[in-house]
């Protein structure tokens, strides 16, 4: 049968029924959850995301400030600030997935068009090959150390798993998510421990200075990460029920993602500080040997490889959700299982190809992986955010997201102006390790570009849509919510935002 959102579906459960008891792979995709498909609380949100960020990825996050010559103290606290900058944009969106029902990156269509959305999420599909990437390369040469193989043929074992994650669906990410701490956190908590024990950072003038450059670089860096992180946010809320507490759904998420940043993100700001050469994996197993020969390469192994297989699992869930919601838009295509397999096996088949072009000194080229993230996103998130909390206000026609004709558009001028010109305007301030901007010497090295580019786009598209008038839309979000879950449906509303 067809549903309203346009995909030709299988039965699905009938109201009351428990759609857990079903097919253990997940039937939806990028299309709509109904109210009787609704399941789990805010709370989850918490472990969830503190695990997606709790990898030695994240730990290496906190060496940019130091190489750069940053103090300690200054590189700690550049970085915190960072995270709880990031952190906070990446949160907000997660109250978009009880309120929409929908993965993330396709509602950008009510801001972009239907197929003006391809721009940001050409850019996400990026983010999700890109991190996928870096964390085949390390797991697979943690492996190799302690294993017969190559580093190629882990990769295949790895990347494989992660695909079976990413197909069987939502519900079992979250499981594995949840599950994970009890693992890695103890882990991390005795390398923690160990490091400060046995560590002192350096006392050599060159590294106890503060400058611009290297403090924003760091700022930058750890906003980066974190923001990287909200294409991410609402494809893991979207099953909640509609009336979940956005507060909380907000809250929960921030929570999770800001600790785990925090606590791995500052380890990495100490370790970079005392030692000569900064190299996560090598770095860790020096610590972990402290306690005993051998322990730093296992617990680096017990901490990196599930955690990469499952955030890999995690990312090409979400790489199949943008991909299907590109080719959707130019050619509507049924929404089976099966269409879901070819997506999350062809993500997988790039990851891997990207992860074995990488090279194996993968610092320098993750730092400006991560700068460029910022720089791309930072537009996308400002005009979403925007959108979804001052100008619709959460309040949109679910069913004309997936029409051809939508009361959306093709192709949203608003939007991707906006985004534009807010991509132009930071370019004169990049500083990446391939190209400055010539508006960062007269800033003496400071990294601006990603404030730039949040404030030209985000004021740029408040400008834009001064003129919307909400009750245009109106009679099409009724029907649309008459569509998909009946008149008597809980359909929740988002408070009006201050100001």
């Amino acid at each position: 049968m067809v549903d309203p959102t346009g995909a030709t579906r299988s039965r699905q459960p009938a109201p009351g029924e428990n759609p857990r008891s079903g097919p253990v792979l997940e039937t939806r995709s990028i299309d709509y959850i109904p109210q009787s498909e609704r399941h789990g609380r805010a709370w989850h949100q918490a472990p969830f995301w503190f695990t997606g960020q709790f990898v030695p990825t994240t730990m290496v996050v906190g060496f940019a400030g130091p190489v750069m010559g940053l103090s300690l103290g200054w590189s700690i606290t550049t970085t915190v600030l960072g995270i709880l900058f990031g952190t906070c944009f990446m949160a907000f969106h997660a109250n978009q997935g009880p309120t929409m029902g929908l993965p993330q990156m396709i509602q950008s269509r009510a801001q972009f068009g239907t197929r003006g959305a391809l721009v940001p999420m050409l850019a996400v599909i990026c983010v999700y090959i890109g991190f996928s990437a870096f964390g085949v390369l390390l797991a697979s040469q943690v492996l190799e150390t302690v294993l017969p193989g190559s580093t190629t043929l882990w990769a295949v074992v790895i990347v494989l798993l992660a695909a079976v994650l990413a197909i069987v669906g939502y519900d079992l990410l979250h499981t594995v998510l949840r599950l994970l701490p009890y693992l890695v956190v103890p882990v991390f908590g005795i390398l923690t421990v160990l490091a400060l024990t046995h560590l002192s950072p350096h006392h050599d003038p060159r590294t106890a200075s503060f400058t611009w450059a290297a403090a924003l670089a760091q700022f930058v860096a750890a906003a980066g990460y974190q923001l990287g992180y909200a294409v991410y946010v609402s494809d893991y809320s979207r099953y909640l029920p509609a009336d979940t507490s956005g507060r909380g759904v907000i809250g929960w998420t921030y929570a999770g993602a800001a600790l785990s940043a925090i606590w791995l993100m500052v380890l990495g700001n100490f370790v970079a500080s005392s030692v000569p050469v900064p190299d996560a994996l090598v770095n860790l197993q020096d610590i972990g040997d402290t306690l005993f020969s051998g322990f730093g390469k296992t617990a680096v192994v017990a901490v990196l490889v599930p955690s990469a297989i499952a955030i890999m699992g995690v990312n090409l869930y979400g790489a199949m959700l943008s991909g299907l919601s590109i080719v959707h838009a130019f050619r509507p295509i049924a929404l089976t299982a099966r269409t879901r397999v070819v997506g999350v096996a062809t993500g997988a088949a790039v990851v891997f190809a990207v992860a074995e072009g990488l090279p194996g000194k993968y610092l320098d080229s993750f730092n400006d992986f991560i700068t460029l993230i910022l720089y791309a996103l930072a537009p996308w998130t400002a005009v979403n955010l925007i959108d979804y909390y001052f100008v619709r206000r959460g309040h949109y026609a679910i069913t004309e997201i997936f029409s051809p004709d939508s009361i959306y558009g093709r192709w949203g001028r608003a939007g991707l102006l906006s985004y534009a010109l807010g991509v132009a305007a930071l370019i004169p301030f990049m500083t990446t390790g391939f190209y400055t901007g010539p508006m960062v010497d007269a800033l003496d090295g400071a990294d601006i570009a990603f404030v730039v580019g949040l404030v030209a786009s985000g004021a740029a598209y408040f400008l834009a849509t001064r003129g919307f008038d909400p009750a245009r839309e109106q009679e099409a979000i009724r029907d649309s919510r008459n569509l998909l879950d009946g008149p008597g449906a809980v359909v929740r509303s988002v408070p009006r935002a201050a100001g």
